[in-house]
This record gives structure tokens, sequence and C-alpha cells, in this order.
């Protein structure tokens, strides 16, 4: 890819991926809160944030302080809105303000998405792991603001 393609690349990385942190402040988590949007030929497709259920409470922690087993992660929720619509995640980017878990690289490879941008780093990198071995690109921006 030539210079002038990558650094307009990175540029529309950086707004996706500032867009995709706006959205995870809409999430009722107190721990964490996270953001995603899922772009395919530069149209934005679908966005999500993590949260309970339709439903449910937007209460995200017990009285420990602990994840409900239950709350669905940003990527997670965004994969979803694709299924229910007449979109498709097939060759789409996925920016997400955190690295993806385990369970959420398998549906994000699953899906047919082939690029994730994120933001900051999860507790376990194994689902970055899986996914490179899968053959997506992933690509960490840890700065944004510049």
């Amino acid at each position: 890819m030539e210079k002038t393609a990558k650094a307009k690349m990175a540029k529309y990385d950086k707004a996706y991926l500032r867009i995709a942190r706006e959205w995870g402040q809409l999430s009722y988590c107190t721990r964490k809160q996270v953001g995603a949007i899922i772009v395919r030929d530069r149209m934005i497709i679908s966005d999500g944030y993590n949260g309970t259920p339709s439903g449910f409470e937007n209460c995200c922690e017990d009285e420990a302080g602990a994840t409900k087993w239950y709350v669905l992660h940003a990527e997670a929720n965004a994969i979803l809105k694709v299924a229910r619509s007449t979109q498709s995640c097939q060759d789409a980017t996925l920016y997400i303000t955190m690295s993806p878990c385990r369970d959420c690289s398998k549906l994000i490879h699953q899906s047919g998405i082939k690029r994730v941008v994120y933001q900051n780093d999860y507790k376990d990198t194994e689902g970055i792991s899986f996914l490179v071995k899968a053959g997506v690109e992933v690509v960490h921006l840890p700065d944004l603001d510049n």
C-alpha cells in the first residue's frame, strides 16, 4: 500500500475508533465501558457497547462489583445487531475500544470480519492471538489524540 493510502487509512481508523470510544460511553457498566463499531465499505453497519441483554435491568455488576455472567460484550452486541439485519459482516472492519476476549474472537472470525482495530488491551490477549492465527488483520492504536 502506498504511503498516502496508509496515511488515509490511519486517519479513518482513528476516527472510527473515536466513534467507538464515544459509543462505549452509553454503557451502564461501571467497571468498564467498551464500545464497538462495525464498518464495511466506509459505512457503519452496526454499533454496540457492553451491557445486559434486552429486557434486563441496566446493571452490569453484582453487589460485590463483579460483572454479571450474562453481560454481553460490545463486539458481540454489534455482531448480533448485524445478524438481525439485512447487512453482513463479511470483509468488514471491527473498531473496538478494548481487545476482544477469547469468546468474542471466535464470533469475530465466524462472522467474516477481516480486520480488527482496537485501542486498549484486555487482560487476556489470547483473543488477539486467535484472530492473528485465523488470518484476521489486527491493528493496535493506543493513542487516538494525535
